[in-house]
């Protein structure tokens, strides 16, 4: 029978990456970690900086695209800079402390990406279902106020599953096999008989971050290709195909891989540590690095904002010469 204890004897967590890379391609990895990062940053930075200077940005859609990008930013700030010096400079210690903080805002991000998709999806059924109330129903103010609530309510909600967490002993194993610290990754650490049930607690809350807002999205673009579909006027659909296709390419960006993850686990398919932690890595950063380019070529009015600026910048040139 397993002993555990009750005190926690560790002070720093070991980042192990990918465990069955050979050091000879560490390098290259670093490398491509950090092309990744300044792809995240500088790429969702500069929607930020269009969408805060183009006034003709100023609307509850795109104030919902400003805190989507926000989130894509804080997640490669949060996740991506240890994990490049791991194999940068074989840096692959982490604090207790940092490992924990780290975990509550890759899942508390997460979870708020989940909500502004959320968010995304009802600006449009509204706009489509209602249009002659969308401008008094999802205005500026509220759209900046309901995205406020989806930061608050989860940076709160999530600590409670952090604080669950570190109430669980973890006594002589440090090893994270992940990329990053989450809690499925700590909490396989512990020396606890409590662990199955901070596990059950932390997987019912991910099923609710995740299936109750998939839920209402899918329901709100069924019901939008619905309304499209009722449309006489061709030019019309085009419009409105055209506005949402971005939104729900990202959001399958986003839901696509993890629901395919969660399925295949369900159904019993077995992946090696490395491939499930591929998997993980693409699924988390590679929308966050592709969202900006959706952004300026598949959002009609980010494009315009973006084509009137360069030409208005060419023809101050041309004056001044």
């Amino acid at each position: 029978m397993m002993k555990y204890t009750n005190v926690t004897n560790i002070k720093d967590f070991i980042i192990n990456g990918f465990p069955g890379l050979p050091p000879k391609y560490y390098g290259i990895v670093s490398v491509v970690l950090l092309l990744v990062f300044l792809a995240i940053v500088f790429g969702n930075t500069f929607i930020l900086a269009v969408i805060i200077f183009e006034r003709t940005l100023h609307k509850p859609t795109y104030l919902i695209f400003f805190h989507l990008a926000m989130t894509d930013i804080f997640f490669g700030m949060v996740t991506l800079p240890k994990i490049i010096a791991r194999y940068w400079w074989n840096d692959m210690m982490t604090s207790f402390g940092a490992c924990f903080a780290q975990m509550y805002f890759v899942h508390s991000l997460g979870a708020i990406h989940s909500l502004i998709l959320l968010m995304m999806a009802l600006d449009r059924f509204i706009a489509i279902w209602t249009p002659l109330q969308y401008t008094i129903l999802f205005t500026n103010r509220t759209a900046t106020i309901a995205c406020s609530l989806c930061w608050v309510f989860t940076l709160i909600r999530l600590m409670g599953i952090v604080l669950h967490a570190l109430t669980l002993p973890y006594c002589d194993l440090n090893v994270i096999l992940h990329c990053y610290c989450d809690h499925i990754s700590i909490t396989k650490l512990a020396c606890s008989d409590k662990v199955a049930f901070v596990k059950r607690v932390a997987v019912a809350n991910a099923m609710v971050t995740l299936m109750v807002p998939l839920t209402l999205i899918i329901f709100s673009y069924f019901s939008i290709i619905i309304a499209v579909l009722k449309m006489s006027h061709i030019e019309r659909r085009y419009k409105v195909l055209s506005t949402c296709a971005p939104q729900i390419f990202i959001t399958c960006l986003y839901y696509v891989p993890r629901c395919f993850v969660y399925l295949t686990d369900h159904l019993g398919f077995k992946y090696s540590l490395d491939a499930r932690i591929i998997i993980t890595m693409m699924y988390s950063l590679i929308p966050a690095a592709v969202n900006p380019v959706i952004y300026c070529f598949q959002t009609m009015d980010i494009k315009k904002a973006l084509i009137q600026r360069y030409k208005n910048r060419k023809i101050s040139t041309e004056i001044k010469k």
